[in-house]
């Protein structure tokens, strides 16, 4: 395995793959060098073409965002597997010329989406597939906490709310259909640093998202409402809570008169929670040996693509202050 970009993401990368059974780190590559000091013994190659030199099988690519593509290209085209930190690349456009070309060279492709190997979601996804909400309704996310440093080339919105945009559309089974959302400029940087997103799933789930970098207060929490009540995720630490529809009728007449549903019990799981980015790295391995199964396969670049669609779309509806007049994705 090779690792390019030796960054914020790809220090913790280095770590994770030579901790993952099945996979040996053999080669790093980083224009800028190694300043958090994570190459150990392995020489820092300058570009992607060294690294590709170094005879790899796998590569993960944690470059910044915009130049995804030409990496990945690169690497396609050297017949190398790769996974690709989120987003898939800078724009839809760009991101279906990458997964086109793994799919075309009958490489394994995929994208980084450490989120969907929170034991929390994995868990909520689970539960509502053998149907435990019953029927959804809606899920809400919300992804809020000061800015981040590292972050230099995109918003808010490709940053953080890529990833409520795909664990969403992971969760429910179903891609988006529509989509509107606002946005806001308040920390002087020309990209959006919060955003209120609100849409509809192909299966008629609806959805919204309240992402910013602007609060003081960290808060990474999924909820999913369904007929039988609502599953509430925690993705900082770890916790999945079940709110049951309550079963007792309530003797409070104020209380009595809303022809709702009520309060019932409230359980904490204790859940396994092994550190997202190892299953992440876990999932790429047995994609790449052809041993995964449909929960542990790797996120797939054509659903990198949709959710960078998704991601364009809401920024398009912010910049047309289309705050009534969803955007259709086909």
């Amino acid at each position: 395995m090779g690792l390019i970009g030796l960054g914020s993401m790809g220090r913790h990368h280095a770590r994770v793959i030579r901790e993952t059974p099945g996979l040996e780190l053999v080669a790093v590559a980083d224009p800028g060098g190694d300043k958090f000091g994570v190459a150990g013994d392995l020489p820092v190659l300058p570009d992607v073409q060294a690294l590709i030199g170094a005879g790899i099988d796998a590569a993960m690519v944690a470059v910044p965002t915009i130049y995804h593509e030409d990496v990945a290209l690169a690497l396609a085209a050297a017949g190398v597997h790769t996974m690709v930190e989120k987003p898939i690349a800078h724009t839809a456009e760009a991101g279906r010329r990458v997964a086109d070309a793994f799919d075309e060279a009958g490489l394994v492709g995929a994208v980084g989406y450490v989120e969907r190997c929170n034991p929390a979601l994995l868990e909520m996804r689970r539960r509502i597939a053998d149907g435990q909400l019953g029927e959804v309704y809606q899920i809400a996310t919300s992804r809020q906490g000061p800015f981040p440093g590292r972050i230099s080339d995109v918003g808010v919105v490709k940053d953080l709310a890529t990833h409520d945009v795909d664990l969403t559309a992971w969760l429910a089974q179903s891609p988006y259909e529509t989509v509107s959302a606002q946005v806001t400029h308040r920390s002087g940087r020309e990209h959006e640093d919060m955003v209120i997103a609100v849409g509809r799933l192909a299966n008629g789930i609806i959805v919204n998202h309240m992402v910013n970098w602007l609060s003081p207060r960290k808060e990474r929490q999924t909820v999913v409402t369904g007929e039988k009540g609502a599953l509430v995720a925690d993705t900082i630490a770890g916790d999945l809570t079940f709110y049951a529809n309550g079963t007792v009728a309530t003797r409070w007449d104020a209380v009595a008169t809303f022809r709702g549903v009520s309060e019932g019990d409230a359980v904490r799981y204790a859940i396994d929670k092994r550190e997202p980015l190892r299953v992440e790295q876990e999932n790429f391995r047995d994609t790449v040996h052809g041993t995964a199964t449909p929960a542990t396969t790797a996120v797939s670049m054509a659903e990198g693509v949709h959710t960078l669609t998704v991601v364009e779309a809401i920024l398009g509806s912010a910049g047309n202050r289309a705050s009534s007049e969803l955007v259709g994705l086909g």
